[in-house]
């Protein structure tokens, strides 16, 4: 066959399949990054041993724990605790210090997949004695990944890796104060997480999740095409109050979107930028 031909081909198996997906389940890849996602739906056939992609639309109509590992295939949860210290460390020396000046404050993780971002978060606000004024909203589209980030538990040799990004990023003590090691698991402190809400949230079809003071979603929107960037950046600005704070990842931009205008960038390397308070002078 032609390679033309069979790129036209796997197109139409892709859209027949992201298709079915969203009548099914109401999940919706049909604006995920073309490229990313058709990587991981030729894993899945070679994993599922099947000869074409068309033959995976059966699997997912009929075989809800295929569809499962479909989603976890589909699901980017490549993480780790205190990822890009320099980003943690800017939170800790420059914003920290702004959200205490609020009475309560709300946080939304967006895309927080296992969790190990979020109880760096949880971690960094304990030690600036802040984290009983917080309520963290930790959200992902896939169920199983919010469950491992509910139980709070994790690979121990994971873990003490992450030692050297929570010694740059101002750690305070030591990162082994706050879990506890059995076997080869490290189960972190349940104090941590009493002020998290671990729920399920699709970026992609769900609305607004409203009056959130830091907004926290990192290298999940290089995943989606312009369109559904739009989307989701107009679903933040609509999430934030005046003055809040979006962080995005290293390769993630604000400077192409409809929102931008809205927003300054206040930190460049570490991609943080504050919505801009749109009151005039005499508003003032």
């Amino acid at each position: 066959m032609p390679k033309s031909n069979k790129s036209e081909i796997e197109k139409i198996e892709i859209d027949l399949l992201l298709e079915a997906i969203n009548s099914r389940y109401g999940y919706d890849f049909r604006n995920y990054a073309r490229a990313s996602l058709k990587r991981r739906i030729i894993n899945m056939v070679e994993n599922a041993e099947v000869d074409h992609i068309s033959e995976l639309i059966e699997k997912v109509l009929y075989d809800p724990e295929f569809f499962d590992r479909f989603l976890i295939e589909m699901s980017v949860t490549v993480t780790e605790m205190f990822r890009d210290s320099e980003f943690f460390l800017a939170l800790r020396k420059n914003i920290i210090g702004i959200l205490k000046t609020y009475p309560f404050v709300k946080i939304w993780h967006a895309g927080c997949a296992t969790g190990e971002e979020v109880y760096s978060m949880a971690i960094l606000l304990h030690e600036e004695g802040f984290l009983s004024k917080v309520q963290i909203y930790a959200t992902d589209y896939n169920f199983h990944s919010l469950e491992t980030a509910g139980n709070g538990l994790f690979n121990l040799e994971d873990v003490l890796s992450y030692e050297t990004n929570y010694v740059d990023s101002g750690g305070k003590k030591k990162l082994s104060d706050y879990y506890v090691a059995k076997y080869k698991s490290a189960k972190f402190y349940d104090f941590l997480k009493e002020n998290i809400t671990f729920t399920h949230h699709n970026l992609v079809t769900d609305g607004v999740f409203g009056e959130m003071h830091l907004i926290i979603c990192r290298n999940v929107i290089i995943y989606f095409n312009k369109e559904l960037q739009e989307r989701i950046f107009s679903l933040f600005n609509d999430s934030l109050i005046r003055d809040g704070f979006l962080c995005l990842g290293a390769k993630e931009t604000l400077e192409f979107s409809g929102i931008h205008s809205k927003f300054k960038l206040i930190m460049n390397k570490e991609r943080i930028y504050q919505k801009e308070s749109g009151l005039s002078y005499a508003e003032v």
